[in-house]
């Protein structure tokens, strides 16, 4: 019996964890060989290649657990445990793939929230730095918000909020590189869109004082000194210590009237 065991170990490492080449002997045409295998040997297989940190191996087992045995009750869990492990093997595209499966076809399910969470998760570790596109980090801060939305109460809402946070801070940060490129550029009505677009959308982030700063720096460039000082004031409300404040504060008063010389 045990020999017989083994052997059928031998047979589902060759048919899914290799499936490009197959076993050595039988070479198969098919990139995945379909050998028939007991739910409790293939799933048990695909626990133990997790739990040794095998995790790319562990996913296809799973995944072949869900398509060898559908209707079991093992399948619901083998989905989700695929999903696990392509984001343990930080393969983000397949994890979002299998965790998006699960909640289609077992949307009310009580693991659904973790589902959303490696979803979002996925999306927000392929977040890339401030210079490069943020359509990524867009789909995460989507992804987290959906989250919170469907299970405010859940466990992973609470990190869900913090990782918003450093989302919205990201986001901030590249409107604030655009900004200061269009500044540079002299084109002082697309900067101020882009910085507007931080403090309306994005105030609680740390980049909020220094786009109240370029607003004064872009108004009076435009020669609008009302909307300027408008800005400079809320910056001085809001942050009247900081640096930022300060050189708003020069910049208003350099740009002020003079009275004109008594006669």
């Amino acid at each position: 019996m045990l020999k017989t065991s083994r052997i059928a170990l031998v047979l589902v490492a060759c048919a899914v964890v290799l499936p490009a080449g197959g076993c050595a002997r039988n070479k198969v045409k098919t990139d995945t060989a379909y050998v028939a295998t007991d739910v409790n040997t293939l799933y048990g297989l695909a626990k133990k290649r997790m739990e040794q940190g095998r995790y790319a191996e562990s996913a296809k087992l799973f995944d072949e657990v869900e398509r060898q045995h559908p209707y079991s009750v093992w399948a619901r869990r083998a989905q989700l445990m695929s999903a696990f492990s392509y984001y343990m093997a930080r393969s983000y595209p397949e994890t979002i793939s299998s965790a998006q499966r699960f909640l289609t076809i077992h949307p009310g399910n009580k693991d659904a929230p973790y589902a959303h969470y490696l979803i979002a998760m996925s999306h927000y570790n392929q977040i890339a730095d401030v210079t490069r596109d943020q359509r990524v980090t867009q789909q995460a801060s989507d992804a987290f918000n959906e989250l919170i939305r469907r299970y405010p109460e859940s466990r992973y809402s609470a990190d869900a909020r913090l990782k918003l946070d450093l989302i919205n801070d990201h986001l901030a940060g590249k409107e604030m590189e655009v900004g200061r490129f269009y500044q540079r550029s002299g084109n002082w009505l697309a900067s101020v869109s882009r910085f507007r677009v931080v403090v309306d959308k994005y105030q609680t982030t740390s980049h909020t004082p220094e786009a109240l700063l370029r607003l004064v720096e872009s108004y009076l460039a435009l020669g609008i000194p009302a909307e300027a000082q408008k800005a400079a004031a809320v910056l001085g409300r809001n942050y009247p210590g900081t640096d930022w404040y300060q050189r708003a504060y020069a910049l208003i008063g350099r740009h002020s009237p003079q009275p004109a010389a008594a006669s």
